[in-house]
């Protein structure tokens, strides 16, 4: 399990910061190679974050190394509760400019917010210092970043994180409801119908999925309140995310579940089809609208998958 950041010591706050310096500056790098070709001026942008990512790498190690020797014990972003899980550059394709836009002020708020954080914890006074330019620093890669839609920001320093925070908002908090709606309707699809071509009677295939959407509800929304307790990306209470993202999962399966309230099986079962196909659909316009997905592969992933799913409940059902 990952450990609340409240129990890191002095040694593993910089340890993190150390690796996480080391990260963004490899997703900078990765960013300007991929952009390199198209957008040449925001290629070179991302070098110069890489080179300052790198500086404060330097900075950190030169610090801990002075306070603690050579050995820097391995803690990374994914150790500590309260950090974004990023996905690597190679998976965002295709890397347009407002997607690095909404990856680097996402990656650089949340950034700043740990420094800030550090430095108050932190008792030595020179590591205090070196946070708080940090995180000075890392607002002023968001004010960088805010500057790639090609416009300037009319309005100062607390627009721009007023922006960011809305960005953020919508990707910890928007985009987990949206994984618990894809995944009650997709991992819903085998039980259900299963029960329907097994049973040929609306009323018991009703009762399973119904069971089948409250489970999957209850699962997604238990893992998204432990998976985060928000101090980093401020994504708010755990359990409230919890509790959202378990009632789209619930919502996501209910969708196929309630044409089965209709007597005729024949009858439930061709509606519950076309529901399901209406929800696949939805589900890749959803993905290609928040998750930075191309329509054409978000579809050939959620239909294909699926689809899939969907024979695999008939086939187990008629069996």
């Amino acid at each position: 399990m990952p450990r609340s950041f409240d129990q890191l010591t002095e040694q593993e706050i910089l340890a993190l910061a150390i690796s996480s310096e080391e990260d963004d500056s490899r997703i900078y790098g990765d960013i300007a190679d991929r952009m390199r070709k198209d957008f040449p001026a925001t290629a070179q942008m991302f070098e110069a974050m890489q080179a300052e990512e790198i500086d404060h790498r330097r900075r950190l190690f030169e610090l801990y190394r002075a306070r603690f020797g050579e050995h820097i014990p391995l803690i990374r972003r994914q150790d500590v509760k309260g950090f974004i899980q990023r996905r690597p550059v190679w998976l965002v394709s295709p890397l347009g400019v407002q997607a690095v836009r909404n990856l680097a002020q996402s990656m650089e708020l949340e950034t700043r917010r740990f420094y800030q954080r550090a430095a108050a914890t932190v008792t030595h006074a020179s590591t205090r210092e070196l946070l708080l330019n940090l995180a000075d620093e890392e607002r002023k890669h968001s004010a960088l970043a805010n500057d790639l839609a090609e416009k300037h920001a009319a309005s100062g320093a607390k627009a721009e994180e007023d922006a960011a925070e809305r960005r953020l908002f919508v990707l910890q908090v928007v985009q987990p409801s949206l994984a618990g709606l894809m995944d009650g309707s997709v991992s819903t699809l085998a039980p259900l119908f299963a029960a329907a071509f097994a049973t040929h009677n609306s009323w018991d295939a009703f009762r399973v999925g119904l069971a089948a959407s409250v489970g999957a509800g209850i699962s997604m929304g238990f893992a998204e309140a432990l998976s985060d307790d928000g101090s980093m990306t401020g994504r708010g209470k755990p359990w409230l995310r919890g509790l959202a993202c378990g009632i789209a999962t619930t919502a996501g399966g209910i969708g196929h579940t309630l044409p089965y309230l209709i007597p005729g099986f024949r009858t439930a079962t061709l509606v519950a089809a076309l529901v399901v196909a209406v929800e696949l659909v939805a589900i890749s316009a959803i993905r290609n609208r928040y998750m930075d997905t191309p329509f054409l592969a978000a579809a050939f992933q959620v239909i294909v998958g699926g689809v899939l799913v969907f024979l695999a409940g008939i086939l187990i059902g008629s069996s």
